[in-house]
């Protein structure tokens, strides 16, 4: 006979729920104001290179709802101890992702698609490694979609142009993750 846990039925429909309602009043009840901004800035760079708004808008949703199923696990406590390794080493190098973007858009032509491209692919391959046990496939493809979509080394390049046409979503976006460093947040 299956044994009945209400404490991974409770998870499971709050994964379930928040999957289908990523909408932005719901980021905004689980995330702050700041990581908003900086979700609204992701959407505008998608929308502007892509030139589509629904594929903007799904990328956007997609990354939604990555975090916040994730933020579910790790309340949770889903994650082994040698998950938890994982998660430390995702978390570094996402701060390491995160200073190297800031540094790239302060000092002007040092941007470098290689290493910024390397850096989002590793985050992608230790995030996927993290959660493969917990998350369906959809979920799996939506990280992919995610770090593929904003490692595009063509969506980097027009980023980071200084004087180009997204450049200030660029200043807007790191303005924001240097907020979020400096409040410990990232």
């Amino acid at each position: 006979m299956e044994s009945f846990n209400t404490k991974d039925m409770a998870m499971k429909a709050q994964k379930k729920i928040l999957g289908h309602v990523a909408s932005k009043s719901m980021v905004q009840m689980f995330m702050d104001d700041t990581s908003s901004e900086i979700l609204d800035e992701f959407y505008r760079v998608s929308k502007e290179h892509s030139g589509n708004r629904t594929e903007a808008q799904k990328v956007v949703k997609d990354l939604v709802k990555v975090v916040v199923k994730v933020g579910i696990l790790f309340r949770h406590d889903r994650f082994s101890k040698e998950e938890l390794s994982l998660a430390q080493d995702f978390k570094k190098k996402l701060h390491q992702g995160v200073m190297t973007a800031i540094s790239f858009q302060e000092v002007e032509f040092t941007f470098d698609k290689a290493v910024m491209t390397e850096l989002l692919t590793d985050c992608r391959d230790i995030l996927l490694k993290l959660v493969e046990k917990h998350l369906t496939p959809k979920s799996l493809g939506r990280i992919r979609h995610v770090f593929n979509h904003y490692s595009d080394p063509d969506l980097l390049t027009n980023l980071y142009t200084p004087g180009g046409h997204l450049w200030p979503n660029l200043t807007r976006i790191c303005r924001g993750l240097n907020k979020l460093v400096e409040e410990g947040k990232l």
